[in-house]
């Protein structure tokens, strides 16, 4: 199978990719990676009228430091974000997840805001995005908005993006230095879709959790802020926590389903389960430290 023939626009500055993107009325699809689009070209599962192409858009591309948290740039490579020191010193989490995502070498071309833009709900970027607080700039020719992430996902694959509006940034807050870091997922082979996994992150001071961020892919339609084990968690002391019973406060956020790779009853049990253990071995690290 080939693509249904597209016109092919490569605007080198946002204004330009955004101007195109409101004149093509809906008929327009972003090209960032194509490690997804491309399958659905070739099997003519989506027939845009015009491919636009923001690879050559300079502003898209990088990892900075910017008022207070880090800025990612949507066509940064996935492996030039795994190989980012700056990333690495400020969000260890997201490096830890980046490489669960894919393999070496889709990696070289899969792109950090594709994932994210994309909301596969068992991927590891858009679940990183809402349990650490990031919030995604999004333009188009009528202006700039700034959508939290726990807000941007609606649904399977889709978002509160509109057709002529392009992800420009994912922001994502700063952590205190030394936070916990929270990350595991279950896949039938490395490199696959989640079947259950969980990220996160935690500060503690003094002994007592002062700050929580933690979310689930592959737990329900959308990545699934873990909100009411997040509010557990504040004000607890690390000697005293009760693993079991924040796991089980984080799986009644989910709404896990039934496949044919798992079953929902599989995804809650095998949910509370590596919850509960994941964070029992983060604290134990946090008081040995």
């Amino acid at each position: 199978m080939k693509p249904a023939p597209f016109d092919y626009v490569a605007p080198a500055t946002i204004a330009e990719a955004c101007q195109v993107l409101s004149e093509a009325g809906g008929g327009a699809t972003v090209l960032a990676g194509g490690q997804t689009l491309m399958p659905l070209l070739n099997l003519r599962m989506s027939q845009p009228f015009i491919i636009v192409d923001i690879n050559r858009i300079p502003d898209l591309k990088g990892i900075t430091r910017a008022d207070g948290g880090t800025r990612v740039g949507p066509v940064t490579r996935q492996a030039d974000a795994l190989a980012d020191e700056t990333l690495a010193a400020h969000l260890p989490v997201m490096v830890k997840a980046l490489s669960h995502v894919g393999h070496y070498q889709t990696r070289n071309r899969g792109t950090v805001g594709g994932s994210v833009a994309l909301g596969e709900p068992a991927a590891e970027m858009p679940a990183t995005a809402v349990a650490l607080g990031a919030t995604i700039e999004v333009q188009s020719a009528r202006g700039t908005r700034i959508v939290p992430a726990d807000e941007f996902y609606l649904g399977p694959y889709m978002t509160v993006l509109e057709p002529d509006e392009l992800v420009t940034a994912i922001h994502y807050p700063d952590w205190p230095s030394g936070h916990v870091m929270l990350f595991r997922e279950v896949a039938q082979r490395p490199g696959d879709f989640a079947l259950v996994g969980m990220v996160g992150a935690l500060v503690a001071d003094g002994g007592t959790i002062s700050r929580a961020g933690i979310a689930w892919f592959g737990m329900g339609p959308t990545p699934i802020k873990a909100r009411q084990a997040e509010a557990a968690l504040v004000g607890q002391s690390l000697s005293g926590m009760d693993a079991d019973a924040i796991a089980e406060l984080a799986v009644a956020d989910t709404a896990p389903f039934d496949d044919h790779h798992a079953s929902a009853e599989y995804r809650r049990t095998v949910g509370k389960r590596i919850f509960a253990r994941t964070l029992r071995e983060a604290l134990q690290v946090k008081e040995a430290a």
